[in-house]
């Protein structure tokens, strides 16, 4: 091998090994897996309330039951999904179907989070990761299933109020399911540095106060019954277990338990246009499993105060549901629910009574929410939505807060679709909001909180998507 220009013949090979070698690592990274997707959900849109203070919007809803009671007005959120589909040697109706997928979320704790905002201006711009997880189903044609990350574990929801019941295993852990029957073991936690305690602590955000928690092992054993009717039985069962543990020095916290039971049955039947169903559900979870508050329907966000030895042996809550979809014709269909949800906490005492952290919680509570919502399907592309909803909240000994919401929605359906479920959606929504006497005067709602009215209102126009 000659010398090039000073080059001694030597180096000349090495520099052809080590670009071989390059080559090769570079042929080993080459992407080949050409099956990648990517889905999103989404909500955003402009509005005010033209008898607010300063017109500035705020959620309509009573305190503490989040989207209960409907969410026309609701803040602006985006959710990407990407996902990766690996695909088996052998492709068949049953063959393995492997997926990684990712959630990203985006919303703001205060406001706008779109347009001419940044981090910095929007004082609240948040990202979240609520999905990282790999799933594969029907295992070499098996009826095995498994799945390991964080992800979105949730069934049916009433959509009317984005109210995902009975069995949301929204967390982190892994699962197995063989035909009909799923086992899973969740740890929820929260990387939150300051105000940490063993059970649940509080969180703010988009005005409402939503619960986190560490610390503890979640198993769930869940059955599905097929009926030849087409209906479909569900029986839950949940075990809870958080550790001891001294997340001060000077204060031990005891260990504890919890559990949860529950059936839900869900009825398609036909009518004239098809789709209709009744789904109805209830559920009873005791101890730390007592969760579900402010639209959430967590059991492992335990609810209320502890007893003196710091412990939820007495507490319970108790949730029913029914929910229903009725396609009547080409013109019409009818939406509605009703959620009924009674708790207490590991105290004897019916109103309030001292946190870990020293605050003042309440430690019973009962909430009762039904709502409707209609369509009429003017033209294809046409849409007419309108909602009632009548909430009530009951904290400890206060007397009833209660709350009359009205909407109305002329709606375009690009997708031209005769069907509750068409998205996307432009909506001209207007709401108003009639309160009684408590909860105006004790400010019960977001709205309520900076505008002591009878009457709130809403005016904006919104758009919905989702596609998977």
């Amino acid at each position: 091998m000659k010398e090039i220009k000073g080059i001694k013949s030597k180096n000349i090979f090495w520099m052809m090994v080590i670009g071989s070698m390059m080559m090769k690592v570079n042929a080993q990274v080459v992407i080949t897996n050409t099956n990648f997707s990517l889905g999103t959900t989404g909500r955003i849109g402009a509005g005010l309330s033209p008898n607010g203070e300063g017109n500035m919007w705020k959620p309509l809803n009573l305190s503490g039951q989040g989207s209960l009671g409907g969410r026309m007005e609701q803040t602006d959120y985006i959710d990407l999904l990407p996902a990766i589909h690996f695909t088996p040697k052998k492709i068949g109706a049953d063959s393995t179907n492997a997926t990684f997928q990712v959630r990203l979320g985006m919303y703001a704790a205060n406001g706008q989070f779109v347009g001419n905002v940044s981090s910095r201006s929007n004082n609240g711009l948040t990202f979240i990761l609520p999905e990282a997880y790999v799933e594969a189903t029907n295992i070499l044609g098996s009826k095995w299933s498994a799945w390991a990350g964080s992800r979105f574990r949730r069934y049916d929801d009433i959509h009317i109020s984005d109210y995902f019941y009975f069995d949301d295993h929204s967390s982190q852990g892994f699962g197995v399911k063989y035909k009909n029957t799923e086992l899973t073991m969740l740890m929820p936690a929260s990387a939150d540095s300051t105000n940490v305690y063993p059970y649940n602590y509080q969180i703010t955000v988009s005005g409402a106060t939503n619960p986190a928690i560490r610390q503890r092992m979640v198993w769930i054993g869940e059955q599905s019954i097929h009926l030849q009717n087409k209906g479909t039985i569900k029986l839950l069962g949940e075990f809870h277990y958080v550790s001891k543990n001294s997340a001060e020095a000077s204060k031990n916290f005891p260990s504890d338990k919890g559990w949860v039971v529950g059936i839900k049955y869900n009825n398609p039947f036909k009518t004239a246009k098809p789709g209709s169903f009744n789904q109805i559900s209830a559920r009873l979870g005791s101890g730390i499993a007592n969760g579900g508050d402010n639209g959430n329907t967590y059991t492992w966000a335990t609810y209320g105060a502890p007893d003196e030895n710091g412990k939820y042996t007495k507490a319970y809550s108790f949730t029913a549901v029914e929910h229903f979809l009725i396609n009547l014709s080409n013109k019409f269909s009818i939406n509605g629910y009703a959620v009924f949800t009674k708790s207490k906490g590991g105290s004897e005492s019916n109103n309030t009574d001292e946190y870990f952290n020293g605050n003042q919680l309440y430690n019973r509570k009962t909430d009762f929410v039904v709502g409707v919502r209609n369509f009429f399907y003017v033209t294809n592309w046409f849409h007419l939505i309108q909602e009632v909803h009548y909430a009530t909240r009951k904290d400890g000994d206060n007397p009833e807060a209660s709350m009359w919401k009205f909407s109305l929605a002329p709606t375009i359906v690009p997708l031209g679709n005769r069907d509750p479920w068409s998205r996307p959606h432009i909506r001209l929504v207007a709401t108003v909001a009639r309160y009684n006497d408590y909860a105006r005067d004790h400010n019960y709602s977001p709205f309520l909180q900076i505008n002591q009215k009878r009457w709130g209102s809403y005016i904006g126009v919104k758009t919905e998507w989702w596609l998977f």
